[in-house]
């Protein structure tokens, strides 16, 4: 499972290079109709709000699999090591359970109702059931990756390096 997860988060980061290179191209874009040609092209606005939906989504999913999430990693880093693997487990239930309650159920439900009420963006005229994807797959990611350091945990002896947190 190691190589799957490992190849995915592989894939993930060289798309997020490429959205973020994306992102940097529509803004610089953007700027430069507004100043150079006096208006700026309807849709740059719109291409870099969707962007930046996906890459902090997706970004955050990486995280968890990186052990790069501040949110999480931080606050586990402040037990001793004798509680350390608990609390890890802990922290990998509470993020299971929000990345399929929420991001799985609930963005799965939000792309199912704006695809049945068939609505679309202003400047672009995507479907933005396309645009909410974002939400369940970040969290198949997430659930994928916290699955993933679920099992390493348990399976870990306990003891790691001091400041190093799985």
């Amino acid at each position: 499972m190691k190589n799957v997860v490992s190849g995915l988060t592989v894939f993930l980061q060289w798309l997020l290079i490429a959205a973020m290179t994306l992102l940097v191209f529509d803004v610089v874009w953007g700027v430069l109709t507004r100043y150079v040609g006096g208006e700026q092209a309807s849709w740059t606005e719109e291409l870099a709000r969707f962007l930046l939906i996906w890459v902090a989504l997706l970004g955050g999913a990486v995280a968890f699999e990186t052990k790069s999430h501040l949110g999480v990693d931080y606050f586990v880093a402040k037990f001793e090591e004798s509680v350390r693997k608990s609390v890890k487990l802990f922290s990998h239930v509470v993020v299971l359970f929000f990345a399929v309650s929420i991001f799985i159920i609930g963005g799965g439900r939000v792309v199912y109702d704006a695809l049945a009420l068939d609505q679309t963006t202003p400047a672009l005229g995507w479907k933005m059931g396309h645009i909410y994807l974002a939400i369940p797959i970040a969290g198949f990611f997430m659930t994928l990756f916290t699955v993933s350091n679920l099992m390493e945990t348990l399976l870990s002896s306990g003891h790691e390096e001091p400041g190093k947190v799985d």
